[in-house]
């Protein structure tokens, strides 16, 4: 794939499924390049063996479809003309969507209650003068903030405090009624307020911090949701369940449910199984601190459905084995049961875990497996392969039942680069784990180790526009996961706590030699290296002690502990985590103490809106290797945040691949000063 065929890449929604199992409704969106967003819609699946997919609705950006209880409504968000996810229903038979909200800041996830008569939604609403709330005063001209508390912006997110995250319920119109119509002429003359034609909605729960994950009782008289309400919650990651009355005319004061103020336990994602008795949820043991969350595993758990103000829930699953830290939420399947999503091994698995414990493996086979949904005993899931960044399929006895192939336009247009899996050894005897993509062409190649962020995150055998671009342009792509990264137990995500750079670096090279002397179509004399975050940390740290690499990219990195503290949205308890607070042991573990040593051509990218890494971090970075007359360049990225390389506007993305595969043929041609002249 090219950097300009981005736009081929069509990724999936997790699926709703209709009660009766008859049809499964997805969104599929992909980057355009004619409006430089994302654009998509809903698709409707047919379960039968002879069903073909088709298109639902023509919105430019649909998606996160719903069915409602009774099989009569799909909800979904429609992005407006300013970019904001608004609430709308179109009947699951098809017809013309009807638009339900005009937020200002648009609305960020929703839920049906069991009678299909209402949604509950959550949503930020923005301080009188703030955000465009009072027309002609803008950004600039806002007041100041006045900041007390250690978390007070996100990075995607931006400041939050000024605009908290509620809880809202709205009525859905009835089934076949009459659309509103603008009243015109004298009609209009006579009606002193128009109408919107939108029902109105309700802020139903009075907090001070933001809500997320609404769920009603199976009775449909509460609506439960996480919030970290507790009075600490500004100096901890604890988050817990709470619970406000479905009806009533003002917001209600939150219910405590799960959890306790002073707990280990951080509770989220509540879901009622089917039966309606137990209340599943996803919970991490964060320690007395509420601060210790370095490797760990995030749980499957459960209370009774009927308790209130329970201190500690029940874990189902094995919390060294599994970890469902990406599972967003939790599916109910048969009587008793949750459908939920684990990494495993650089894969996405889907297991059906139990009231009473029982644990079972559904979905695996190399998958990533990342959406699920289950009506009528049927397990319908979204998930990227190999071969797709997105498809849907249902399953049969553990297998995968393609319903779709949205990745047909990639097939026909571009080279696929399939993932070899492999393992070699660390100099200790650790095993190293990972994959090899090659180019076409018998090489010799040149080589890019490419390492990814987190740390506590994963590379895996799906599709990945990354190794695809750089496979197309004539490199080797190396793909592992060192220790210190997820989805291999917790001890080895443990391994580089207080020592980065440690054993982390020792893995990433012996991939690399492992993989060049494996495979012979690999140059060892011409490699590379590159990362995102941790990988712009352990890339910057690696050009510093070992020098056998052409050139480097060190993207939005982690670069230096100390600045990190003030400057970053996770910095005041992530720092510390990893590299200890120690000064001299801190510094024994920054790539920005160690840029003396750096020998390597170096590009460095970042995105000037990133709070996470934040901008500062690469700019004493590029001026210190400026300084030292280090081959180098900065790439800065307006208007983006952190995530740039994954959702990015179109354009960036592209513009990002072409500025990397420009550096790498400045230093480390894909093909060798002979080979270009016999070309």
């Amino acid at each position: 794939m090219k950097p300009e065929q981005l736009d081929l890449l069509t990724t999936v929604s997790a699926p709703s499924v209709a009660p009766d199992a008859s049809a499964a409704a997805v969104s599929a969106s992909r980057p355009s390049f004619e409006s430089d967003t994302y654009v998509g819609q809903l698709w409707l699946l047919g379960l039968g063996d002879t069903d073909s997919p088709r298109r639902l609705t023509r919105g430019e950006s649909d998606h996160s479809p719903q069915y409602s209880p009774d099989g009569q409504w799909i909800a979904f968000l429609r992005t407006d003309a300013d970019g904001r996810g608004q609430l709308a229903v179109v009947e699951a038979l098809g017809g013309e969507p009807r638009l339900l909200t005009n937020r200002q800041l648009g609305v960020t996830g929703f839920v049906w209650a069991p009678d299909s008569t209402e949604l509950a939604f959550t949503s930020r609403t923005a301080e009188t003068g703030r955000y465009g709330s009072i027309k002609d005063v803008g950004t600039t001209a806002e007041a100041p903030r006045r900041i007390s508390t250690l978390k007070y912006r996100a990075d995607g997110v931006g400041f939050f405090r000024d605009k908290v995250q509620g809880l809202f319920t709205l009525p859905v119109p009835a089934l076949g009624a009459e659309p509103f119509v603008k009243p015109r002429g004298r009609a209009a003359h006579e009606v002193r307020e128009l109408p919107t034609g939108l029902p109105e909605s309700a802020r139903r729960a009075e907090t001070t911090s933001d809500v997320s994950d609404p769920c009603y009782s199976p009775d449909g008289k509460w609506i439960y949701f996480t919030a970290a309400l507790h009075e600490e919650a500004d100096t901890d990651l604890r988050s817990h369940i709470h619970r406000v009355p479905r009806a009533g005319t003002a917001p209600a004061t939150p219910e405590w449910v799960l959890g306790v103020a002073h707990g280990e336990w951080a509770y989220r994602a509540p879901q009622f199984s089917t039966d309606g008795a137990t209340l599943f949820v996803l919970g991490q043991q964060l320690g007395s601190s509420g601060v210790d969350f370095l490797a760990r595993h995030v749980a499957v758990c459960a209370v009774a459905a009927d308790q209130v103000g329970i201190p500690e829930a029940r874990v189902l699953s094995d919390m060294d084995a599994f970890d469902y830290t990406e599972c967003e939420i939790l599916v109910p399947h048969g009587a008793d049961g949750v459908l939920a999503t684990a990494r495993v091994r650089g894969t996405g698995e889907l297991h059906l875990v139990t009231a009473d414990g029982t644990h079972t493996v559904l979905g695996s086979g190399g998958q990533n497996i990342h959406g699920a949904a289950s009506a009528d005993g049927h397990v319908v899931i979204s998930y990227e392969s190999a071969r797709s960044p997105g498809e849907c399929g249902r399953l049969e006895g553990g297998a995968i039942v393609q319903l779709t192939d949205f990745a047909a336009p990639l097939h026909q247009g571009t080279n696929l680069s399939a993932p070899r899996e492999v393992e070699f050894t660390a100099p200790d005897g650790y095993p190293v784990h990972g994959w090899i993509h090659l180019p076409q062409g018998a090489g010799p190649h040149p080589v890019l180790l490419n390492i990814h962020g987190g740390p506590f995150a994963q590379y895996g055998p799906a599709y990945f526009d990354e190794a695809q671009v750089y496979a197309e342009a004539g490199y080797a792509v190396l793909q592992c996961n060192p220790r210190g990264s997820a989805s291999y137990g917790r001890e080895h995500g443990l391994a580089i706590k207080h020592a980065m750079g440690t054993v982390d670096m020792a893995d990433v090279l012996a991939f690399l030699q492992g993989a060049c002397a494996a495979e012979p179509v690999l140059d060892a004399q011409r490699t590379g290296i590159l990362g995102g975050s941790y990988g712009g940390y352990l890339t910057a740290w690696t050009i510093a002690h070992e020098h056998r690499f052409a050139a480097a990219m060190v993207e939005r990195g982690f670069l230096d502990s100390l600045s990190f503290v003030g400057t970053s949205d996770i910095g005041w308890f992530f720092a510390e985590a990893y590299t200890g607070s120690d000064p001299e042991q801190v510094a024994a573990q920054s790539p920005m103490a160690k840029i003396g040593q750096v020998q390597t051509p170096t590009l460095v990218m970042h995105s000037e809106g990133d709070y996470r890494c934040p901008l500062e971090q690469a700019q004493r970075y590029y001026v210190g290797l400026k300084q030292r007359q280090v081959p180098t360049e900065l790439v800065l990225f307006p208007g983006e945040s952190h995530g740039l390389s994954r959702g990015g506007s179109p354009w960036h993305r592209r513009q990002r691949f072409e500025a990397i595969l420009d550096w790498f043929n400045k230093y480390l041609p894909a093909k060798t000063p002979e080979a270009q002249q016999e070309a």
